[in-house]
């Protein structure tokens, strides 16, 4: 750790940066802009200015300038920053060449959730540019402004951090499905396989609704990572063209290249099996789940079957309708503990004031639920047992188990 007196008498550059009177007018002004609880940003390795979830690149470029002297000093002596704690403050670094992004949150966020936010971003930013177009724009010009090709990507970005801040199935590391009964999913699988199996390649055919996943076909000796359907997922439902009609769009995923095409044939296909009535009876009613009034002390779970790398969650109801911010909050705590690098967990159960919670990681996979805060743990236990027998008995209907191939 760099003491930060040795760090500003050894870089002068940083205190005029932030002397400047530039940063009292822009933060202080801006009281919005300081009391987000977090702030990402993505800067040149040259430290130009790319993007601010929050405020105006231009009006924060003293900041980037700070970051990028920050990143310089540390790299200078052989080393990558990572992290800086500082109070209620995380500020995480992710160093991706050419580009850096650094995270500020005053959350309870912990670095590695934080990281895999950044990766996340970083990601999104190579599905649209590519990687190797990234590298050569700054291999011919460091100082490029890369805003000019960024135009309309920084929608993508800033609905990415809203989806990745209320979905689990970020920092789980999942795909959540759309409950289906086995003989409707079987249909689905059916009409894609018919429609698509003669189109040359064709490596994936992905249908989804509201970030859930209906059904994946894949080419033999292909697998999608989960990763890439997040970013699937985001593309879709922050573009309204590909939402509301048939539409093309390059697409280049970090752990598979490759594109989607639509079918109008398999729309045909799906509507004379009905298919399409089961999907949005399933979008519009809420699916059984296992907080029935014989179960009251659970108020919610988060159940992912590792093999398939999918979860199920029930719907959110009450105390949480209104705080889906605390109850997400509650299942990234227990997941950083749970998946700690320094002291990993297996399991755990703690309860406050507002709720008890359960975590466990198995080898075949994680269960966190949430329970009324005065329940006993003997009862707790033995709710666990149960709720896993019932997601073994609705799990051809919960998750998508088996991916047919063309």
């Amino acid at each position: 750790m760099i003491p930060p007196q040795e760090l500003l008498e050894e870089n002068p550059n940083i205190t005029n940066y932030i002397d400047e009177d530039s940063a009292d007018n822009n933060l202080k002004d801006n009281e919005d802009w300081t009391r987000k609880k977090k702030h990402v940003f993505i800067l040149s390795s040259a430290g130009k200015p790319i993007y601010s979830r929050y405020g105006n690149e231009d009006k924060l470029a003293w900041l980037f300038g700070v970051m990028q002297t920050l990143v310089s000093f540390v790299q200078s002596s052989g080393d990558c920053i990572k992290s800086i704690h500082a109070a209620n403050t995380l500020f995480v670094f992710l160093v991706k060449k050419p580009l850096i992004l650094v995270a500020v949150s005053k959350a309870q966020d912990g670095v590695q959730q934080l990281t895999s936010e950044l990766s996340y971003v970083f990601n999104q930013i190579t599905s649209i540019l590519t990687l190797t177009r990234l590298n050569k724009i700054y291999e011919q010009r460091q100082n490029y402004d890369l805003r000019r090709l960024l135009a309309g990507v920084e929608r993508l970005i800033d609905h990415l951090l809203d989806y990745s801040e209320t979905e689990p199935s970020f920092f789980l590391g999942a795909v959540e499905c759309l409950p289906l009964s086995l003989s409707v999913r079987d249909t689905i699988n059916s009409a894609i396989v018919a429609a698509c199996n003669k189109i040359k390649n064709l490596v994936f055919v992905i249908l989804l609704a509201k970030n859930k996943l209906i059904s994946l076909i894949r080419m033999k000796k292909y697998c999608l990572h989960p990763a890439d359907l997040h970013l699937i997922f985001n593309l879709v439902q922050a573009s309204e063209s590909l939402k509301n009609s048939e539409s093309w769009t390059p697409l280049c995923l970090p752990r598979f290249d490759s594109s989607v095409k639509p079918n109008s044939i398999l729309l045909k296909k799906l509507r004379r099996g009905n298919c399409l009535e089961a999907i949005n009876e399933s979008l519009n009613v809420k699916d059984e789940s296992y907080t029935t009034a014989d179960f009251q002390e659970i108020r919610h779970y988060l159940y992912k079957c590792k093999s398939t790398a999918q979860f199920y969650q029930p719907s959110i109801g009450p105390p949480y309708t209104q705080t889906t911010e605390h109850l997400i909050n509650v299942y990234k705590r227990a997941h950083h503990k749970l998946h700690s690098t320094v002291r990993p967990l297996k399991l755990i159960f703690e309860r406050n004031s507002k709720e008890a919670i359960l975590a466990w990681d198995t080898k075949g996979f994680e269960l966190y639920i949430v329970f009324e805060p005065l329940i006993d743990t003997t009862k707790a236990i033995s709710f666990v047992g149960k709720l896993l027998n019932w997601i073994k008995k609705k799990e051809e209907r919960i998750f998508h188990l088996n991916a047919p191939t063309l």
